[in-house]
């Protein structure tokens, strides 16, 4: 059997490593277009920020390796120009020497991935000084182009987590940052209250971010770039974040059916619509573990599982790849912000309306032990079943454990019935008695069954603003909090002896608090009679 991989980074190598590892027999010959095979591509703007200085440490496999180690064979700078699935081949252009040759195969598999995605701005095409980071080579070129210009400002075009990690490394290196984007909030697809945390951070440490706005022309070779507001904006560095497209026109010539945007649809067995032909990685698009839906498969961690699988499927394993979830982590200066599953703005772009959210705000261990930190958590889920849609997190410390947690929860079905049961471990320094997980499953259940009720800000009806009741039920020694001014404070502690200043006839609100004493407010008024609504922020 000889299977020739197309395209190497994450999904490639696990592929073909793992094949070997499970048929000596088979002929490997892995195909990539660029300088480098194996490589961790997430770490490279750690690389530009001198966090890692070694940039040949970022090079997992060179084909030296995979041929001496794995006797797998291993073409870089070689392209696949073309497809054939009549007669089982592939066109193959060396891109030093210009020669162009056929490979047979038995079976195929098109790990192509991504690329850069440039947004149709009027004079990019003569930028010098403008550069995208998507693999090693680029890493070198930006270090390069540092080293030896000397850059004081630097920009970036997209504020998305990826482009977000470049501001924070270009910092570190002491430039002057402006992040730019379209949309008026950062690190999309958060949600907006999380990622308004995100946004009064990066301010605190300096960067000036320009949001809801879009570079219309680019000057002077990339050093000036002109706003749609009509700002001018002079830069020594630009960089482009601002998206990928799937590298999946081979695969469109050769015939395999692809989803409206462009990637390569796969069945259960991870099967194109050719006999023989796979594919994996950020080039599919698969089904959602969560409801079954189409979704793009992104991320080197999903490639790198898919590939494992695929190598079993093809030695013969009767397995399937059960959908993607979608788990994501990003470091953004002191904070740590992480994703499992859906956000709102995803589930909204796919029309699903059936679900419910809750944020909580516990400390990320035990309060009474030093150095105890708010950690932002919001859970999304089913409103018939509970079924755990999507969460996300923002904090200093815990974030990664809480959605790791709640990913593993997604993949075993579990639901926010399930959470309060969940038995976690607890120490002072790392978490507290009743852990935010199951914390945030009380509260969920409580949503679902109206022992409290919770509502955006963005979602209280305008007339409410006139006609209801805003409580604040901070102690005096509190500051106030959130965005809603308050009809009246009266403090948790003062409540029950106050409930005749409360009024029956009107609709109540309990404004914005981190912690536990909303809800035990609510419960309070809800025992005399009253139902309050707790303001989520």
């Amino acid at each position: 059997m000889k299977v020739i991989v197309i395209g190497g980074v994450a999904g490639g190598p696990s592929f073909a490593t793992r094949l070997r590892r499970l048929n000596e027999q088979a002929e490997i010959l892995l195909i990539e277009r660029g300088d480098y095979i194996s490589y961790a591509s997430c770490a490279l703007p750690y690389y530009l920020g001198d966090v890692i200085t070694d940039l040949d440490s970022l090079v997992e496999r060179t084909p030296e390796v995979f041929k001496s180690k794995n006797n797998i064979d291993v073409l870089v700078r070689h392209e696949v120009t073309a497809i054939d699935p009549a007669t089982k081949s592939v066109t193959v252009k060396n891109l030093t020497t210009g020669e162009v040759f056929q490979e047979k195969y038995d079976k195929l598999v098109l790990s192509t991935g991504t690329r850069a995605l440039l947004p149709p701005i009027k004079g990019i095409e003569t930028v010098a000084n403008g550069r995208v980071l998507r693999n090693v080579t680029d890493a070198a070129r930006i270090k390069s182009f540092i080293a030896t210009q000397r850059p004081k400002k630097a920009t970036v075009i997209g504020a998305g987590p990826a482009g977000l990690e470049l501001a924070e490394n270009l910092h570190a290196l002491g430039m002057t940052v402006t992040v730019v984007d379209q949309l008026t909030q950062v690190a999309f697809p958060y949600d907006p209250e999380l990622a308004a945390i995100v946004e009064a951070h990066l301010t605190e440490k300096g960067l000036k971010l320009l949001l809801g706005k879009t570079v219309v022309e680019i000057q002077d070779a990339g050093q000036t770039l002109c706003l749609n507001d009509g700002t001018v904006l002079p830069t020594d560095l630009l960089i482009f974040a601002t998206g990928v497209r799937p590298n999946s026109e081979l695969a469109a010539t050769a015939g395999l059916k692809l989803a409206t945007n462009r990637r390569i649809i796969v069945d259960e067995k991870l099967a194109t619509s050719a006999p023989d032909i796979y594919a994996i990685g950020d080039v599919i698009e698969t089904k959602s573990y969560i409801t079954g839906l189409a979704v793009p498969s992104l991320l080197a961690s999903a490639a790198n599982r898919q590939g494992h699988l695929l190598a079993d499927i093809i030695n013969g394993a009767d397995w399937t790849y059960h959908g993607y979830i979608g788990t994501g982590i990003a470091k953004i200066f002191d904070l740590t912000v992480s994703f499992v599953g859906y956000t709102e703005h995803m589930l909204k772009a796919a029309g699903i309306t059936n679900y419910k959210t809750i944020l909580i705000t516990p400390f990320d261990h035990s309060y009474f032990y030093p150095d105890a930190k708010r950690l932002n958590l919001k859970l999304i889920f089913e409103v018939e079943t509970g079924k755990i849609l999507g969460a996300q997190a923002v904090g200093e410390r815990g974030v990664d454990k809480c959605i790791g947690e709640l990913s593993t929860a997604i993949t075993g079905r579990l639901t926010v019935f399930d959470l309060p049961n969940l038995e976690l471990p607890y120490s002072p320094p790392y978490s507290t008695t009743r852990d935010p997980i199951n914390t945030a499953g009380y509260v969920a259940i409580n949503q679902l069954k109206r022992t409290a009720l919770t509502i955006k800000v963005s979602d209280i009806p305008t007339t409410d603003f006139a006609t209801a009741f805003f409580l604040d039920i901070r102690e005096a020694d509190r500051p106030t909090m959130g965005t809603v001014k308050a009809t009246k404070n009266i403090p948790l502690s003062e409540l029950r002896e106050r409930l005749a200043e409360i009024p029956m006839e009107r609709k109540v609100y309990i404004t914005f608090r981190k912690g536990l004493n909303p809800y035990n407010a609510a419960r309070i008024l809800a025992g005399n009679g009253i139902e309050a609504v707790l303001i989520e922020e």
